[in-house]
């Protein structure tokens, strides 16, 4: 097995004291632990310093800077990690769905595809809208989340077909969420993903349409998000929304760059200094 010297701050980073067994457990363990410790962000768009999405980049910002990112980053950086851990892992591109858009999105969100042996995997370390489970790709399979929701993976088509071969669908409270969800008790799309092989020209190809076409969520809105043990934190523009099962939600609009730059340090562990808050365009 290759690896590089950087598994050890990448554990650190996320708060692991050590490898974790290379099986679907230790694959979900490092999955939650890297959600909870690396806020989804994209500051770097409003900011005007773009994103890119290979291996030094990443590691540099989300590990040794302690940024965030969003999901070409995140799921670029999992992937590195994974393969040094031991695990054997590619990286699949999918069409968000959220809302149910009336024609098929772009390919601009990414998710990993790992195998034990026989059996295959998804998990997703860059999915901002709420915490999406490693799943078992099987059709029909199920999954439940430590903040309510129910998860589960259907067969809808081939690999080529449109929006895709396979489709996430989530069913859960909408305060864990980013705020894109209709209810609380219905099944909604999430995204639709096949296997085919992905370049890395392709991830760099999404992550340069995410950051830069005027249709990207990512270049009308400022937004962060963080998973929480049983729960999910969210801010988009100025709106905070800090939800779990065990305590008052915490919704409340962020109308200086004082508050915001303490709530993105105290809620999402992010460090902005005074002048980029301030450069932001919601102030």
């Amino acid at each position: 097995m290759h690896t590089t010297n950087r598994l050890s701050p990448y554990l650190k980073r996320i708060g692991l004291q050590a490898p974790v067994q290379v099986d679907p457990t230790g694959l979900a363990r490092i999955q939650s632990a890297h959600r909870q410790s690396i806020p989804f962000e994209n500051f770097d768009i409003p900011l005007g310093r773009g994103v890119t999405c290979d291996s030094d980049a990443v590691f540099a910002k989300l590990v040794e800077a302690r940024r965030g990112g969003f999901c070409f980053e995140h799921n670029r950086l999992l992937a590195d990690m994974l393969t040094d851990a031991g695990f054997t892992n590619r990286i699949l591109l999918a069409r968000v769905l959220l809302g149910d858009p009336p024609a098929p999105t772009a390919r601009a969100h990414c998710l990993l595809l790992v195998e034990f042996g026989d059996e295959r995997w998804i998990c997703d370390a860059g999915f901002g809208g709420s915490y999406a489970p490693p799943m078992r790709l099987r059709d029909g399979e199920r999954a439940q989340t430590g903040d309510g929701a129910h998860h589960r993976l259907s067969r809808i088509g081939q690999d080529g077909d449109l929006p895709g071969a396979w489709l996430l669908e989530r069913m859960g409270p909408k305060l864990a969420t980013d705020g894109r969800v209709n209810s609380d008790d219905q099944w909604e799309k999430q995204y639709a993903f096949d296997l085919m092989p992905v370049a890395q020209a392709d991830l760099a190809l999404g992550c340069h349409w995410s950051a830069t076409h005027e249709g990207s969520r990512f270049t009308n809105l400022t937004v962060a998000s963080i998973c929480l043990p049983d729960g999910f934190a969210s801010l988009v523009d100025r709106q905070l929304t800090v939800w779990r099962k065990s305590a008052p939600m915490d919704r409340r609009s962020l109308d200086t760059p004082q508050a915001y730059g303490d709530a993105l340090a105290s809620v999402f562990g992010i460090s902005l200094n005074t002048a980029d808050i301030a450069r932001l365009p919601l102030f």
